[in-house]
């Protein structure tokens, strides 16, 4: 299982803040592989609020007793002092990101960017950007560098605001059936990426055309599917750099790439500095 999160003041013990309209508390990620079973529960719920996003596969919730799966693509949301109960499974190869939050005007936010009071389940679609958002309050809740707590406030309005924009746009026909469509490509791509993959194939195998896979994809996610597979690949990479001591020609056979001079420029490319110079970065940024 892939652990990544943060605390503010390194303390788990959650807590409400009035001082601050908004206030990030803590945020993370798990990414399971081979455990069993990963299970929460809270029956007095916590003194914050929490946004978990379901980036791949799918979790277990419990809402007044009653299970729900959600799968890839949704959000859910739980208030101060609600029962928290859900289930991560590693057949599932369940990917989570979360945040915790609080505040003395959370509610009023909320409402404003269109999460009503009595809402738990968001459909949010999948997209990199969240990951990206996530991610990025995680590195600045580790790092505490000056206005660390202004970013990370900064991040979850972002992430607030991309959420509205979803809910605001307006239903389109067979929806619900590209919606899994393109979600079945997102899980496929996520168990492959490290793996040639045919956009063509992947298409002819599912009647779709290339031109029209393509672009309701991107419509879905934001980016083309090679474009997807790629951030998959780098985002893979990034966390191998920062966790693990493997290589670089190790993380590149690992995330796909047989030639490592390929990844190298691929890396760089796309993260403006080489492999090895981001694994640099990362060791004077700890000090």
């Amino acid at each position: 299982m892939y652990i990544d999160s943060a605390y503010w003041h390194n303390t788990r013990v959650d807590f409400k803040d009035k001082k601050h309209p908004l206030f990030v508390g803590s945020c993370g990620t798990y990414h399971l592989f081979t455990i069993p079973k990963l299970p929460t529960h809270r029956p007095r719920g916590r003194l914050d609020y929490q946004i978990l996003y379901i980036a791949s596969g799918k979790a277990h919730f419990y809402f007044n007793g009653v299970e729900e799966i959600i799968s890839a693509g949704n959000m859910v949301i739980y208030r101060p002092k609600e029962e928290q109960r859900y289930y991560y499974y590693g057949k599932d190869q369940t990917e989570v990101y979360w945040v915790h939050f609080t505040g003395s005007n959370v509610k009023n936010i909320l409402r404003s960017h269109g999460i009503a009071d009595d809402v738990h389940v968001i459909h949010t679609g999948t997209s990199l950007e969240y990951k990206r958002i996530f991610s990025s309050m995680i590195r600045e809740l580790q790092l505490c560098k000056t206005d660390y707590e202004e970013l990370l406030i900064n991040y979850l309005y972002e992430l607030l605001i991309m959420i509205h924009r979803v809910t605001l746009a307006k239903p389109k026909s067979k929806s619900l059936f590209l919606s899994n469509e393109m979600n079945a490509a997102v899980q496929y791509f996520h168990a492959n990426y490290n793996k040639k993959i045919s956009i063509e194939e992947y298409a002819a195998s599912h009647n779709m055309s290339v031109s029209w896979f393509i672009r309701n994809f991107k419509e879905y996610a934001t980016v083309t599917p090679a474009q997807y597979i790629l951030s998959l690949r780098i985002t893979n990479a990034r966390t191998l750099l920062e966790t693990t001591s493997y290589n670089v020609s190790e993380i590149s056979d690992i995330i796909g790439y047989e030639n490592p001079l390929y990844f190298s420029r691929i890396f760089k490319k796309q993260c403006g500095m080489s492999p090895s110079e981001f694994r640099s970065q990362l060791k004077q940024d700890m000090i």
